[in-house]
């Protein structure tokens, strides 16, 4: 190596060189488009050959241990959901099959950027998880306060949090967006220019997660008993309403007291003055998606209310706290692609690359595939099938049969009936491959 003060510095192999500008992939491979997922025709689902993609996010996930990507300060509690009007006309889905039913409910709140060591009460998304512990199987609708999102297409997602993180160079600052990465990024990324003005509202200085809206942010379908379906989005409303911190209590609360909104949550539940949300959803059949001017697919966007009214069907109660927060706060594991029947994806593009990446993500942080038998995560429905082995396995299984089909078994577990089990709607799908997104979604200013 030459000397450091040598005109032309040699880099080790092991490091990357600044002045090459071509991006490539590990295998060094030139790629021309990073900003766009490989799909079936420009509003099709993406496809899973996409290396780059699932390169990127592959990478992306794992990077830190053992905390969260994003998320990973949070609080929780235990409750439980009411349906309070029966929705059976648009979705087969059995927790919203009957007014008065109950089903229990694991919910996380968080904020986004800060390591799990930041304060509470930075300006910030936050995050508004639900885990309905259904009979049918473990439902989670993962959501934020904010009801669009920064990026279009989840291949942006590792640009997104690298810039939005603490600097590389000297990990400054901690749980704030007000720094350089972060505004030159979003300076170029102009389908950003909505959520920055939500960013920078009264929105992202909550001042209780009892006092804060949820969004589903994302498109999904329900799907009813006859098999047609409608785009959905969710909404959580507080019934306490929306309150927010002035940016000067907010900034004074972080040095007094970095919990809270923790502690906010924590203390309410104990007093029994129970933290209450109203759960409403946007519909729009599925064959009426063309006649908006913004593309129902796009999570950049808002449905407006007035076109598409909030049809409030259900009611949030927290009334128990976590007895351990490791255990149940920080092992919870919530995925979009944990879903019902009666309730179904779209093809958001940001949506599609989700359900790849947040169980991409558990198995790292949770140390291999069993997470989902963490006592937190389990449902409360039965569970069969051949799943066998790997890290943390805890179910005992017995019998010769670990394969299907099988006679040694007697055929055990079968494939559930289809009217009962779930089963993907039936989207027709036609289209070139190619890295592009609907003409719609070029719109980020209307």
């Amino acid at each position: 190596m030459p000397p450091n003060n040598s005109k032309d510095k040699q880099l080790e192999p092991y490091r990357e060189d600044p002045r090459d500008t071509t991006l490539t992939t590990d295998q060094g491979v030139p790629i021309p488009d990073t900003d766009t997922t490989l799909k079936a025709g420009e509003r099709g689902p993406d496809l899973l050959e996409d290396f780059h993609f699932r390169e990127r996010i592959t990478h992306f996930d794992h990077e830190p241990i053992p905390e969260r990507v994003v998320h990973a300060r949070g609080s929780a509690a235990h409750g439980y959901f009411e349906c309070t009007r029966a929705l059976g006309e648009f979705t087969k889905a059995a927790f919203l099959a009957e007014a008065g039913k109950r089903t229990p409910v694991f919910v996380r709140f968080s904020q986004v950027v800060g390591n799990k060591g930041s304060a509470d009460t930075v300006r910030d998304v936050r995050g508004f998880a639900t885990k309905f512990y259904t009979e049918d199987g473990n439902y989670d609708l993962v959501g934020n306060n904010i009801p669009v999102f920064f990026i279009q297409d989840a291949i942006k997602f590792p640009d997104l949090v690298h810039a939005i993180k603490p600097e590389q160079d000297h990990h400054m600052p901690q749980a704030s967006s007000a720094h350089d990465t972060f505004w030159d990024f979003i300076s170029l990324m102009p389908e950003s220019m909505h959520m920055i003005m939500w960013l920078m509202s009264d929105r992202a200085v909550v001042r209780s997660y009892r006092m804060m809206e949820g969004f589903g942010v994302n498109t999904y379908r329900f799907v009813n008993g006859e098999g047609r379906a409608f785009f959905v989005k969710f909404h959580w409303k507080p019934v306490l309403g929306i309150r927010s911190l002035a940016w000067d209590e907010a900034q004074k609360l972080c040095g007094k007291d970095a919990d809270w909104l923790r502690r906010d949550l924590w203390e309410a539940i104990e007093l029994g003055d129970f933290p209450t949300f109203e759960f409403g959803v946007q519909l729009i059949p599925e064959d009426e998606e063309d006649r908006f001017d913004f593309d129902v697919l796009d999570a950049t966007k808002i449905w407006p209310e007035e076109e598409v009214p909030v049809q409030f069907c259900g009611r949030l109660v927290l009334d128990r706290n976590p007895d351990n927060f490791f255990a149940e706060t920080e092992q919870v594991a919530f995925c979009p692609g944990n879903l019902v029947p009666g309730v179904d994806v779209s093809e958001d593009p940001l949506l599609q690359g989700r359900l790849f990446s947040y169980i991409d993500t558990q198995i790292s942080r949770l140390g291999g595939p069993n997470f989902t038998e963490l006592p937190i995560n389990r449902p409360v429905a039965p569970v069969h099938n051949y799943h066998r082995d790997a890290m943390h396995r805890q179910t005992i299984n017995t019998g010769k049969a670990n394969y299907f089909p099988n006679s040694i078994g007697d055929g055990r577990p079968v494939p559930a009936d289809p009217a009962r089990g779930f089963v993907s709607h039936p989207v027709p799908t036609a289209g070139t491959k190619i890295r592009a997104r609907g003409p719609k979604f070029a719109d980020h200013f209307t």
